[in-house]
């Protein structure tokens, strides 16, 4: 089979596309047929060498899988060839998603949406996930309640956006001018040129200088260290980003208010709650670009970039 592998840690340039054998399944795991994978931030950070410790090389790498079950190994009971999955492979646990074929463990496969294409489906899986995890299990967002999403055009953001108005909250985002029609779009109430306008000034004014219940960080930095002085009392900070320094502890610890930052984890349950909430019409992901699997550096070169033009996801069509 073809798969794109990361030859050393680097820059786009150090991967490279090979034929590699086909796995077979064991007992418990399904081998699946990539149709489709997607491009996020913890990509190139594995591919320029931030978590080597993890990442044995060669490494065929890469987070979402949506395709078809082309096998199953002894004792799998829930799939059968010629059904259509959706899944996060495990991270940092063996192969991943840039390939023809990958294998799974039966528990965190999921069927995929009916109404989600491969490409979108492969779209949502991460960062669904990730959202789920941080909006739903760790900050426990109510309905009434008010959340910050920093960088709401991003691929994480936009989907938390989505979900965050199908809780019931009232939902504030921060993103560069050209992306504010696109917030509004997939929901946003408040919406902040962060470019043009301090991103606490505007929170504050907007709630009568209450702040928000909940800040949802995907970018980190200024972003997450100025977080509390958005917040209400008793509100809770929850950030995806891996951060090497100190935060604001003691203008949280005035409000009262809690940190969680989150690895997101794998399981079924999870797929089944966003497959819930797209047949319902409340989550669908924005696909903002296509490559193809042999364009792998290509995709990594352009999520990197700054002001790289895109809005939600930058998917991978690997069945032709």
């Amino acid at each position: 089979m073809k798969a794109i592998v990361l030859k050393s840690f680097g820059g786009p340039e150090s991967f490279e596309l090979r034929d590699v054998p086909k796995p077979v399944p064991r007992a418990g795991q399904v081998l699946v047929r990539v149709h489709a994978t997607s491009i996020n931030p913890l990509d190139y950070q594995v591919r320029r060498g931030d978590y080597p410790d993890l990442t044995p090389l060669p490494a065929i790498t890469g987070h979402d899988v949506s395709g078809v079950v082309e096998a199953v190994g002894p004792g799998v009971t829930a799939f059968v060839p010629g059904d259509e999955v959706w899944y996060t492979p495990q991270i940092f646990d063996g192969p991943g998603s840039y390939a023809e074929y990958h294998l799974a463990a039966e528990s965190i496969v999921g069927r995929k949406p009916a109404s989600l294409s491969h490409l979108e489906a492969a779209s949502l899986t991460l960062v669904g996930g990730t959202a789920w995890e941080a909006l739903v299990v760790r900050a426990a967002l109510r309905v009434g309640e008010s959340i910050l999403v920093h960088g709401g055009a991003g691929g994480v953001g936009h989907v938390a956006i989505q979900l965050a108005k199908a809780i019931g909250a009232r939902v504030f985002t921060t993103v560069r001018g050209s992306n504010i029609e696109f917030a509004r779009s997939v929901g946003a109430d408040v919406v902040i040129d962060y470019e043009k306008e301090d991103y606490v000034d505007a929170v504050l004014r907007e709630t009568g200088g209450r702040g928000v219940d909940v800040v949802f960080d995907t970018i980190g930095g200024n972003a997450l260290s100025r977080s509390p002085d958005a917040l209400a009392q008793l509100g809770r900070v929850v950030s995806i980003v891996d951060i090497a320094q100190p935060q604001n502890v003691l203008q949280a610890w005035g409000k009262n208010a809690s940190y969680h930052f989150v690895f997101t984890r794998q399981n079924r349950g999870k797929l089944d709650e966003l497959s819930a909430l797209v047949a319902r019409g409340q989550l669908r992901p924005h696909v903002g670009a296509v490559y193809p699997l042999a364009d792998i550096p290509l995709a990594h070169a352009r999520l990197e970039r700054p002001n790289n033009g895109i809005q939600g996801k930058i998917a991978i069509a690997v069945e032709p």
